[in-house]
């Protein structure tokens, strides 16, 4: 079955946050940063059962950045997978929660 991406605004605006900063560190580390997250989020939507259930109801799940210390954080519906928070590993577990 083919699902659709839904990236939340929020989101959208973790991984900006978080490429804005890289690049502050190094000229086109931000990019790398976007690459490998969008990297990510394909596995995830190739393969939504493969990663860590962090919550039964809704199906909340999490892949691991590889290079980066970033979770994405999604949710998977019949319809869609739906990406609702990239946080670095470093914050507290339970922060994506709040955005549930």
């Amino acid at each position: 079955m083919s699902r659709r991406l839904i990236v939340r605004a929020e989101a959208e605006a973790d991984i900006i946050k978080a490429a804005l900063w890289y690049d502050v560190q190094k000229t086109g580390l931000g990019w790398q940063f976007t690459v490998e997250i969008r990297s990510a989020i394909g596995q995830a939507v190739e393969r939504p059962f493969s990663h860590l259930r962090l919550r039964v109801s809704p199906d909340v799940r999490r892949i691991l950045a590889r290079r980066f210390p970033f979770g994405i954080f999604y949710i998977v519906r019949p319809d869609a997978i739906v990406v609702f928070a990239v946080i670095h590993t470093a914050r507290h577990e339970r922060a994506w929660a709040k955005r549930l």
